[in-house]
């Protein structure tokens, strides 16, 4: 029988939020033991659901069991992981192998320009026929060491930007159903801001829009998607900023004003200003909100063992056209795994790299994670998982990955430092807060990244 953490609402995704924060690690030690008594180490982060990490130690398992070789995984939680990794950068113990779900608009870029990466071209190239172009572009990354482009990461899964909402609040409360929802820009927005009221008016402390507001990840995601509707080019293909623009300036201003209208009008939940990267999830989980936006299928995957809700009461929609009516084009994420330079057991590690690296292991894990990221090679598509015809929530996500461009990091390394700063989350929420005016928090956007980019070496 499989384990589920979140079989209902807010209670079971809350309390598994409290405990990933409460416990700084797990570590799993096979009793195998190579020639030269050695394991392979494994940093992983930890995943939302148990059966996530239940499939990578099954793959583990099978590749100690074939290869005679013996591995530690230390599985950490999300808010702890890249904090372990930058102080083992300092003071020494960096694993063999590295996974963390931010790590790629973060810090991944970095250490592949500063050649603190191992080459993994060998392990993406034995699956090259079976990943998706955006997975490829999504680990080519510049070393500016050696002065070259190549693979720094192998591709394991990828997300885009979805909207979530409850089809049963909006029929019930609002009086409105999935087909009245307009396509176009500004209409589809209007029509959750036009929700609030007849919200107001029948539920307590719930709120139409769930729109994170916040220093987290999920802030800066989410504007990065707002940033391509409005056509906001901050990089140009050959990764050289584009911000002494001013046709660019005014459309990030416009970018700003639209986001920024949410919680200025009240239909967000007044603490958004304050969520982490799970803050959005549980606010539409707990019914606080009637809909969100997130980079991951995580809210619906949580409720996969009730069939009532993930089918029938929560709800997946796509994305309106963007303002000027063009299609709506998505910022993929490509979730990857690296090996350190100074790692001593690099062909171990290739080794096991690229046994996870095949599809059959891939889509086993990405089905662990419940679907929460899309895999990284068409043909696993094809897989019943991903083929339900009632599952509302892939067949959404799937489709946008029929228009994307590749997040700007791998375009330009120093781009990671805008996600690490969390520049756009910085904006909005000072903007939100009332502390400075949207231009205020434009101009100071640019002149952080423009500093970014300037000391950038």
């Amino acid at each position: 029988m499989k384990r589920r953490t979140f079989t209902h609402l807010s209670g079971y995704f809350l309390a598994s939020m409290v405990m990933a924060g409460c416990n700084r690690r797990s570590s799993t030690s096979s009793e195998v033991a190579n020639s030269a008594g050695e394991r392979l180490t494994i940093w992983w982060q930890e995943g939302f659901y148990p059966e996530e990490i239940d499939a990578l130690k099954q793959i583990i398992a099978a590749w100690e069991e074939g290869s005679g070789l013996a591995v530690d995984l230390s599985v950490i939680p999300q808010q702890d992981i890249l904090r372990e990794v930058e102080q083992a950068l300092v003071s020494g113990g960096l694993p063999d192998i590295l996974y963390s779900g931010s790590a790629d608009l973060t810090i991944i870029p970095k250490l592949a320009w500063d050649n603190l990466l191992a080459d993994v071209s060998e392990v993406v190239l034995s699956q090259v026929g079976s990943y998706s172009e955006n997975a490829l572009a999504g680990v080519s990354y510049q070393n500016k060491i050696l002065g070259d482009r190549s693979y720094y990461a192998v591709p394991l899964m990828q997300s885009a930007i979805h909207i979530h909402y409850w089809e049963d609040m909006l029929v019930n409360v609002v009086g409105e159903r999935r087909d009245t929802i307009p396509l176009s820009w500004a209409d589809f927005w209007q029509f959750w801001l036009a929700a609030q009221p007849k919200i107001e008016g029948a539920l307590a402390d719930t709120y139409s829009v769930g729109m994170p507001m916040s220093l987290s990840l999920d802030t800066y995601n989410n504007f990065e998607q707002f940033l391509e509707a409005y056509n906001v080019q901050i990089l140009n293909s050959a990764g050289q900023l584009q911000l002494g623009d001013e046709t660019v300036r005014q459309r990030l201003v416009a970018a700003m004003t639209d986001y920024a209208q949410f919680y200025q009008i009240g239909a967000v939940p007044p603490d958004a200003t304050d969520w982490d990267n799970t803050g959005n999830n549980v606010s539409l989980l707990s019914r606080n909100s009637l809909m969100t936006v997130n980079h991951t299928l995580s809210g619906p995957g949580s409720q996969r063992n009730d069939a009532d809700i993930y089918y029938d009461r929560l709800s997946t929609i796509k994305w309106p056209s963007k303002p000027n009516g063009d299609p709506m084009r998505f910022v993929i994420e490509i979730k990857q795994a690296v090996i350190f330079a100074d790692s001593p057991r690099q062909a171990t590690a290739r080794s096991f790299l690229t046994y996870l690296a095949q599809p059959s292991n891939l889509a086993a894990y990405t089905e662990g994670a419940q679907g929460r990221y899309l895999p990284t090679m068409p043909e696993l598509f094809e897989q019943p998982f991903w083929k339900d015809p009632k599952d509302k929530h892939i067949s959404v996500a799937v489709e946008q990955l029929e228009n994307t461009r590749p997040a700007y990091q791998v375009l330009n390394p120093a781009y990671g430092e805008v996600a690490a700063q969390n520049v756009w989350g910085q904006a909005m929420r000072d903007i939100a807060l009332g502390t400075v005016s949207v231009e205020q928090g434009a101009n100071q956007a640019i002149a952080d990244i423009t500093r970014i980019f300037d000391e950038w070496q």
